[in-house]
């Protein structure tokens, strides 16, 4: 399995993530023309220039603004998204970090998520960062992320608010949601920001992985420090060890049976959002008669935490249940096929080194019915046939992207 490694030894932020993979071989020309097509944005440009620091080399990334720009809030985010043609898997994850920075700034200031104006997160910068960030993992293969402790430092921010606390207020919130882990750093300057600290709690586990590293580059901020100002990155091959408490898993269960029934979609959308593995809901009967929901969710050892909090945050459980859980895993892969309305990503099963399913995945059928307005069934049915070509095929293994 391809793995990007993050060391984050002074920090994160976009530019330094974008940077980084850029240094590790990233087209950038390719990621900035792919992104003027897909995006409706103008009056920006990205600049990426190799830079020497204190004896270190590596890249730094920076979007030139040459035009005035709004400031957006999170429901244009969303739209400007959603309208836009970048790939699905790309869009949805790109959601799902703006999704996860709007919860913190709704928590921070007190406002509904729906009702949250970005400011320095709304500029085109940051959201040129964002989606650059999640479609240069995406072109350069990676299918995880791992993140190393991030530095706490100290000192103040100046905001739109006016000058704030380090770590901002949007960053010591999300890492405390996704119970990240920390390092001490004595020295007034945010090292952490909000962009950088959605990124990483939305798509990395907060791990030390077994992996072979293939490359390792560097991407740098522009503030200056007693020491390189950049962000480390590893990409490589996971490689298999044996189960570690980390690498273990845990079924999580609550009973509800006092809560409204269309509360449970958004749970279960956290849940995942979380890192949940599955989640899946069955109907029971408790004391009184009641009738209730028993909300299970399959999750690793190291997402445990998030996932408890989560129950605790989006619904009335006073309590959950763990039980360690043992389960028996088919090798697997995804692979993209074409239909007519666009990409699918498609599920291979892998049973004695060949293919033998290969199932449409269901979310990118919705995406490109929406865009579209064609029956889901006829995209899923293409795209199942298109599939279909893989069924038989001898492969090396999951993460080897190669077959036969």
């Amino acid at each position: 399995m391809r793995i990007a490694v993050v060391d984050p030894f002074s920090g994160a932020s976009g530019d330094m993530l974008l940077g980084a993979l850029v240094d590790v071989g990233l087209a950038l020309d390719e990621l900035a023309a792919g992104l003027a097509a897909a995006l409706e944005l103008e009056g920006y440009r990205i600049i990426g220039e190799t830079v020497v620091r204190r004896g270190l080399r590596g890249t730094r990334v920076r979007v030139e603004v040459e035009e005035e720009q709004p400031a957006r809030d999170w429901a244009e985010i969303r739209a400007l998204l959603a309208g836009s043609a970048l790939p699905p898997r790309v869009k949805e994850c790109a959601v799902a970090v703006f999704q996860r920075l709007a919860e913190a700034e709704a928590g921070v200031h007190g406002v509904p998520v729906e009702q949250v104006h970005f400011h320095e997160v709304g500029a085109v910068d940051s959201i040129v960062d964002i989606v650059g960030v999640v479609w240069g993992l995406e072109m350069l293969g990676v299918e995880a992320v791992a993140c190393g402790p991030l530095p706490l430092s100290r000192g103040w921010v100046e905001t739109a608010h006016g000058l704030l606390p380090v770590p901002a207020p949007a960053t010591a919130a999300l890492l405390a949601a996704a119970a990240a882990p920390t390092v001490p750093l004595d020295i007034e300057a945010e090292l952490v920001t909000p962009t950088g600290a959605a990124l990483l709690v939305t798509l990395a586990r907060f791990e030390r992985p077994a992996f072979r590293p293939e490359r390792v580059g560097y991407g740098f901020g522009t503030r200056e420090l007693p020491w390189p100002n950049a962000l480390r990155l590893w990409l490589g091959e996971a490689t298999a060890l044996p189960t570690s408490p980390a690498d273990a898993e845990f079924l999580l269960q609550v009973n509800l049976d006092d809560m409204n029934p269309q509360f449970v979609e958004p749970l279960v959308d956290q849940l995942f959002a979380a890192g949940a593995l599955d989640v899946y809901l069955t109907p029971i009967v408790m004391k009184r008669s009641r009738p209730a929901v028993e909300v299970s969710v399959i999750c690793l050892a190291s997402d445990r935490p998030r996932i408890e909090r989560v129950f605790f945050e989006h619904s009335t459980t006073f309590g959950v249940r763990a039980i360690p859980l043992e389960r028996t895993k088919l090798e697997r892969r995804s692979e993209k096929v074409a239909t007519r309305w666009g990409d699918v990503s498609v599920k291979l099963k892998i049973l004695g080194g060949r293919v033998t399913d290969a199932v449409p995945e269901y979310r990118d059928c919705l995406v490109l019915h929406q865009a579209t307005g064609v029956p889901i069934q006829e995209i899923w049915s293409e795209a199942r046939q298109s599939a279909a070509a893989w069924i038989g095929r001898a492969v090396t293994g999951p993460d080897t992207g190669e077959a036969t």
